[in-house]
């Protein structure tokens, strides 16, 4: 009998733990530190826990298609969030909550802040997120067809699965410059880390970051974080970050 109930009581404070009791919010990576402090200050205000999975766009979208349990996709673009909606995923079309900027960044103390530089002997690795899965990738594939310098850099670039990689690369010198996400070289933890200079918005198309809910048992509590990431809170931390916001 106390076998039993020993086992009785794993199993019930099994189920009241689980995660289930938040929310799982799948997050383009991009959006990784500024998502931090959203995250924490939803969570201050709401006592309702998150948990961030961080990757590219496409990667978590092809996650949620394959019924991945998250419960929101905040992501670097809208041609996801709206796949998700077309498919019935998703509950409603996809809401632009910001726009964000590409940078050309470097942690090489002889790097010189310019895409045509980019031309240089001394450039020997380009980083660069895969453009298939990753908006700010394909952003960057846009400025280098603008500059009629992609196929002449074409063996130069070293593609990441997602921003982050992107971000690991240009850092650790494995690639002497890269292009990223203005959101990241003003974070904490990359400020004052190199050399960069943000892009002429002409150069690519807007970089749209839509938000999307995912029809599950957790909606309701999912539209709670859905409207906090439109807050004047929110929208301040997205500016702080670079994001241009409405």
């Amino acid at each position: 009998m106390r076998i039993f109930l020993a086992i009785l009581w794993v199993v019930v404070m099994g189920c009241e733990s689980r995660p289930g009791a938040g929310l799982t919010i799948a997050v383009s990576a991009n959006m990784q530190f500024a998502m931090h402090e959203i995250v924490a200050a939803f969570e201050e205000s709401s006592s309702v826990k998150c948990e961030m999975v961080v990757s590219s766009s496409g990667k978590l979208t092809a996650q949620i298609v394959e019924g991945a349990p998250f419960d929101l996709l905040v992501s670097a673009d809208v041609k996801y969030p709206l796949e998700l909606f077309e498919l019935g995923i998703a509950v409603d079309s996809p809401a632009v909550y910001a726009y964000g900027k590409l940078v050309l960044w470097s942690v090489s103390d002889d790097f010189e802040p310019s895409v045509e530089y980019l031309g240089s002997e001394n450039i020997k690795h380009i980083a660069i997120a895969n453009p298939a899965t990753a908006p700010y990738g394909a952003a960057a594939v846009a400025v280098l067809e603008k500059y009629a310098m992609l196929d002449s850099l074409q063996h130069k670039l070293v593609y990441g699965e997602s921003i982050s990689q992107t971000n690991q690369f240009i850092i650790s010198g494995s690639a002497e410059a890269g292009f990223t996400a203005k959101s990241v070289v003003l974070s904490e933890q990359m400020r004052n880390r190199g050399k960069w200079i943000e892009l002429d918005h002409d150069l690519y198309s807007p970089i749209a970051q839509a938000v999307v809910i995912i029809d599950n048992e957790k909606k309701a509590l999912s539209r709670q974080f859905f409207d906090y990431l439109f807050s004047p809170e929110a929208k301040e931390i997205l500016q702080k970050y670079g994001y241009e916001v409405g």
